[in-house]
């Protein structure tokens, strides 16, 4: 009993020590709305807090106000910050962190088992995609589904054919999925 209860607790302690631990997108990543920062000023815990990004994408901080994050790096923001705050703040220690990545998500609709919305903690591409939204049910037109992307202004669309994709024919077209993708199945 007491064995079990020791194996509990280091799981319990070790899950917590997970979910606290900041996530570490890879550096070319774009910070986006919703996205969790976790900005620390070494020494002043009236400026040390967790911030969320807005809808606009910006993010509002005492002492500077609003400045634009979303689109841009960590290293970019925290950048900016450290120049705004040097001001207020001698011998400035700044760290900034993305605590949880909320602006990752993806749609998929149309006939799949479980359309809807998806938040990515990961890169996925379109065969993941479509699996997290159960499959393709059994009316879906298998190669004719269409990636919808966002691209300046634009639309870019692509075509991709799920039978060839899946049983390794042309694995090209099974492309990386990007923030605010929508994935149609007709």
């Amino acid at each position: 009993m007491k064995r079990a209860c020791l194996v509990l607790t280091v799981f319990a302690a070790l899950a917590a020590a997970a979910h606290s631990q900041e996530i570490t997108p890879a550096p070319d990543y774009l910070v986006g709305p919703g996205d969790l920062l976790n900005i620390a000023v070494w020494k002043d815990e009236a400026l040390t807090r967790k911030v969320v990004v807005l809808p606009d994408g910006k993010l509002a901080f005492p002492l500077i106000g609003q400045i634009q994050a979303s689109g841009r790096s960590v290293a970019d923001i925290s950048k900016e910050l450290e120049q705004k705050l040097i001001k207020f703040v001698p011998d400035l220690e700044l760290s900034v962190a993305v605590e949880q990545v909320k602006s990752m998500i993806i749609y998929v609709i149309g006939r799949v088992n479980k359309p809807g919305h998806f938040e990515l903690n990961t890169d996925v591409n379109i065969l993941q995609a479509l699996a997290m939204a159960g499959g393709l049910n059994p009316f879906a037109k298998r190669g004719d589904i269409k990636i919808f992307r966002d691209a300046g202004g634009g639309s870019k669309v692509f075509t991709f054919d799920y039978d060839t994709a899946s049983s390794g024919d042309d694995i090209t077209k099974n492309i990386k999925l990007k923030r605010g993708d929508l994935i149609v199945v007709p």
